[in-house]
């Protein structure tokens, strides 16, 4: 496997050292349905515990839902395990109470309203309504939506139907938000503008995000880490930090930096691309 080492800053460097246990490990997780198709190969990846913006980035069909479920505790891997060292529980038995994520689609209940589709989350886990309404106006604020508490799904565009379905996500106050390409079917201005909406959420929440797309472009703006992984079987190919400093703007967008690291992340996929089914070493 041909895997780009992360070049360390002495700030990341400080970092790691100070929180040397990752929030999550997966250790050679592999992943065969039962129909007998290999969807993952030998994944090995640590997420750290310090906030950090991952994006997987790889061509279709390669795993990267797959992996991204398998991390939530929605599915389970064939081979391998998945780890979270810095729990004092055994979490593997309850990761969904640490984990948020926001699915391609929004999957909002079109008979509730706004308020009632981020609440869903605290009532399946008894919270009453009144008592949950400080944290929902909190979560639809820092989204942009605190004015569109009783609206209904049929009321919202496209991109106010993802702020919810981010907002529900983050209710429940996880360590970890996983997307699974949540902004893909939306038109670029939206797009562009939540990305930068997310960028400031994340920073604000000191969140860890896991982020699945197949764009080189929104990996490279949002994220200090992105994990190119290879045609299916997916493999972890390259491991490349985006050492640019944050907040990024419109300027970033135009940057030579910018386009430096999207030509060097293009070759990287292609290189996955072009070597479907290789072995890990």
């Amino acid at each position: 496997m041909t895997q780009t080492v992360m070049e360390l800053t002495p700030s990341r460097v400080a970092t790691e050292s100070a929180v040397y246990r990752p929030l999550i490990s997966l250790k050679s997780v592999g992943k065969v349905f039962r129909n007998g198709t290999e969807a993952l190969r030998r994944i090995s990846l640590d997420i750290p515990s310090h906030p950090q913006f991952v994006s997987l980035l790889g061509p279709s069909g390669c795993g990267k839902s797959t992996l991204l479920r398998i991390i939530s505790g929605l599915d389970t891997c064939s081979s391998g395990s998945v780890e979270w060292p810095t729990s004092m529980h055994d979490v593997q038995a309850r990761p969904l109470e640490q984990v948020g994520f926001v699915f391609q689609e929004p999957t909002l209940q079109p008979w509730s309203t706004v308020f009632d589709n981020v609440y869903l989350p605290m009532r399946l886990k008894g919270q009453r309504r009144k008592d949950a309404h400080d944290r929902v106006m909190e979560v639809l604020k820092l989204v942009h939506l605190d004015g569109f508490a009783n609206n209904y799904p049929r009321q919202l565009s496209g991109g106010m139907k993802m702020r919810v379905s981010v907002a529900r996500a983050l209710v429940m106050k996880p360590k970890l938000l996983l997307m699974d390409e949540p902004f893909a079917a939306l038109d670029e201005i939206t797009r562009l503008q939540l990305n930068n909406d997310l960028l400031e959420l994340w920073q604000a929440q000191g969140l860890t995000v896991i982020f699945v797309t197949h764009s080189i472009y929104e990996s490279v703006y949002l994220s200090d880490r992105i994990v190119v992984i290879g045609a299916r079987p997916g493999r972890i190919v390259a491991d490349i930090p985006i050492d640019a400093p944050y907040p990024r703007s419109e300027e970033f967008r135009t940057s030579s930096v910018y386009n430096e690291h999207c030509r060097h992340v293009s070759a990287q996929l292609k290189a996955a691309m072009g070597r479907p089914g290789e072995s890990s070493p």
